[in-house]
């Protein structure tokens, strides 16, 4: 019953009602120590080598790991699916991603690929240094991507990250805008601060049990992944 903001949400409150976006999770809970993951944005269903999407990144703050970042800038466009994983999988998600592009079909000759890698590091619940994600989970999450309702919360890349002292993880919402396009969102929550609700201060009144006194600057970080049908190019789409 929140509401935020002033436009409505599309139908499903989520990316994927942007058409064509599909999104795909897989999710490592092992023992006590694994807690991780892979989350995979598709642009679109068919082959995005091929049929490249405008694309560009926005950088708020870059301690995180973005490989593809500059690339994006420099030709303003997307042509692999966006995966997020946690810090330390960044090198086997670009492997997977080069390998799965390569396999579609059409690609047999392609010689340079841009894989588009984010993430957030979720050292403090997943043992990271174990480097649990493989290949195979990253491509589990590109073939596995769909539309429709999207999973929420410690799936995917969001299964060992947290936010505001809270377990947090992936989240993803849309809203219609003015012209009957759709702006939608997905993100990997992994930073500090206090907790505020549309406008209301719930840290005043609700705090995690280890909170801290105040956050620190280096608290975390945060990947956004934008996703719109509106006819903008990479100039547009960086200030949006």
């Amino acid at each position: 019953g929140i509401t935020v903001g002033v436009l409505a949400p599309g139908p499903l409150d989520a990316i994927t009602d942007v058409p064509g976006v599909k999104v795909g999770h897989a999710t490592l809970i092992r023992g006590e120590n694994v807690r991780t993951g892979v989350t995979a944005v598709l642009p679109h269903e068919g082959n995005i080598f091929q049929d490249k999407v405008a694309g560009a990144v926005y950088v708020g703050n870059a301690f995180g790991k973005l490989a593809g970042s500059t690339q994006v800038n420099e030709l303003g466009t997307i042509e692999t699916p966006i995966v997020l994983t946690n810090t330390l999988g960044v090198g086997v998600a670009i492997d997977a991603v080069v390998r799965y592009t390569i396999a579609q079909p059409g690609n047999e000759q392609v010689r340079s690929v841009n894989a588009l890698v984010g993430e957030t590091n979720d050292g403090g619940l997943n043992h990271i240094p174990g480097v649990p994600v493989t290949t195979a989970d990253v491509q589990a999450a590109i073939r596995g991507a769909s539309g429709g309702a999207v999973a929420e919360g410690s799936v995917g890349a969001g299964t060992g990250t947290m936010c505001f002292g809270w377990k947090c993880g992936i989240g993803t919402s849309s809203r219609t805008v003015p012209g009957g396009y759709v702006v939608g969102v997905l993100a990997q929550t992994n930073f500090g601060g206090n907790l505020t609700i549309a406008g209301v201060p719930v840290f005043r009144s609700l705090q995690p049990p280890r909170a801290r006194p105040e956050p620190s600057p280096g608290d975390g970080s945060c990947m956004l992944v934008v996703a719109t049908d509106a006819p903008v190019d990479a100039r547009d789409l960086n200030r949006l």
